[in-house]
């Protein structure tokens, strides 16, 4: 008998020190961080083509310094580090994903676009890499917000890369704070998204036929950059 209430006892404060450990720990714990979140383009030049066929947008693909919340930054061209206590309201390549689609919506020159085939009855997926996307210190203060974005137009029929070509953008901040940077941001990524919807909707003919041969593939094309130049 004694020998339960004992074990009762020690289950009991168990459960008592782990509550009261639980409780320093949140007591402990950091204010979360500052959400911030960038915006799709929504004007775009009267003379883009209005396009028949529809097209998935996949998620950027990026190295694991770039994949996530956190604002990237660079003191050195060899060093990476992150602003403390602010984020992106996603993960950087589904931010930008989700930028990408919403910013060919908005030209309204496309039958349809979405995140996967469930959506949309692709002719064409976008894919991409995401270079660059970090505010950049050693080219003088404030920093720079650099954006690079290589994408790929691949046929969906026998994924064939119809064309490639890269996205950059360079813009420097207003101020070393983070409202300021996040701004940069923006502005690059606004020419960067600018670029590359207006390129996407060129590249196929405008009344492509599902399972058709063409467009023939065309070699990789130079970058389209923006005072991001050393």
């Amino acid at each position: 008998m004694r020998m339960a209430e004992r074990a009762r006892g020690a289950i009991i404060m168990g459960a008592a020190g782990m509550l009261l450990a639980a409780c320093a720990v949140l007591s402990a714990g950091e204010d979360p961080p500052t959400l911030y979140t960038l915006t799709p383009k929504s004007t775009f030049d009267a003379s883009l083509p209005q396009v028949s066929w529809q097209l998935v947008v996949e998620a950027p693909t990026a190295a694991a310094y770039l994949n996530t919340s956190r604002i990237a930054l660079a003191m050195t061209p060899t060093s990476a580090d992150y602003y403390a206590k602010s984020a992106w309201t996603d993960r950087a390549p589904l931010m930008v994903q989700t930028l990408m689609v919403e910013s060919l919506e908005n030209s309204r020159r496309i039958v349809g676009v979405g995140r996967d085939s469930l959506a949309v009855r692709p002719a064409f997926v976008l894919q991409s890499e995401l270079r660059e996307f970090q505010a950049e210190y050693f080219r003088d203060k404030p920093p720079i917000a650099h954006v690079r974005i290589v994408a790929r137009l691949v046929r969906q029929s026998d994924r064939q890369i119809v064309a490639s070509r890269g996205f950059e953008r360079c813009v420097r901040s207003s101020a070393d704070q983070i409202p300021a940077v996040v701004q940069a941001f923006d502005e690059a990524l606004g020419g960067v998204l600018k670029g590359m919807v207006s390129w996407t909707l060129k590249v196929p003919p405008a009344r492509y036929v599902e399972g058709s041969s063409s467009p023939s593939p065309r070699p990789a094309t130079g970058d389209d950059t923006s005072g991001c130049t050393p």
